[in-house]
């Protein structure tokens, strides 16, 4: 297909045009012919920025979270900092349902290096605990946000309707929960952040613990090489 002399659109505007798209109609009803009408242009001004509808769907799916109203970790404590990026994420990736499953299929991890290593920065937590808390925090966060969008795409309820005299134990649950989906969610992940300061805690114990024996172990053999015999009198 020819392309026309020079672009007519940018990169994030024709990404920004196809979430517009996915937003109002779906993602199966997007094509790039609906992309080009909405930005005013034809279809082959889009293949100076993107190979094919893919690509521009990977883009569509880093913009959402290039979207995301990170807050300063400066200003809040490490945990609540998290919990608040966590938020920040999920609600940017529930502003549109109907897109959310770009995540699962063209997730732009390489986009998210630099700010893994910027989030581990004011964490306390041993390095040992420190992909251990991206791994969970980034799994709460985007399966949360996965499942919401899901219902919310479906216009269904996240728990069904069911015989509560059947399910005593989850209806005893229901009853008690006074949180909604985005207070569950926060609470949630600060069990899991607190979980994970109480793992570091364990393991310095364990070493301070473990210290004093292998330094008396060490001084008991530097005592023993330094003995000498007694050399007695004839």
């Amino acid at each position: 297909m020819g392309r026309p002399v020079k672009p007519l659109i940018s990169r994030e505007r024709a990404a920004r045009a196809a979430l517009g798209v996915i937003d109002v109609h779906g993602l199966d009803a997007l094509s790039l012919e609906m992309v080009a009408s909405r930005l005013g242009v034809k279809a082959p001004s889009l293949y100076y920025h993107f190979k094919h509808k893919a690509e521009l769907l990977e883009e569509v799916a880093r913009l959402i979270l290039l979207d995301v109203k990170a807050p300063d970790p400066k200003t809040l404590d490490w945990k609540e900092a998290m919990v608040e990026l966590s938020v920040a994420t999920r609600r940017s990736i529930l502003a549109h349902p109907n897109a959310a499953l770009l995540l699962l299929q063209f997730f732009p991890r390489h986009t998210l290096l630099a700010a893994y290593d910027y989030w581990l920065a004011p964490s306390p937590l041993p390095p040992e605990l420190h992909l251990v808390m991206l791994e969970g925090t980034e799994k709460l966060t985007f399966g949360a946000a996965l499942f919401e969008a899901a219902y919310r795409a479906r216009s269904i309820e996240p728990m069904p309707l069911f015989d509560r005299t059947k399910l005593p134990h989850l209806a005893a649950a229901m009853r008690a929960n006074l949180l909604g989906e985005e207070e569950l969610f926060m609470a949630t992940l600060r069990s899991f952040l607190i979980g994970l300061e109480t793992v570091a805690a364990s393991m310095t114990a364990a070493t301070a613990k473990a210290k004093p024996a292998g330094t008396a172990k060490k001084m008991s053999k530097v005592v023993a090489t330094k003995k000498k015999p007694v050399k007695r009198k004839a």
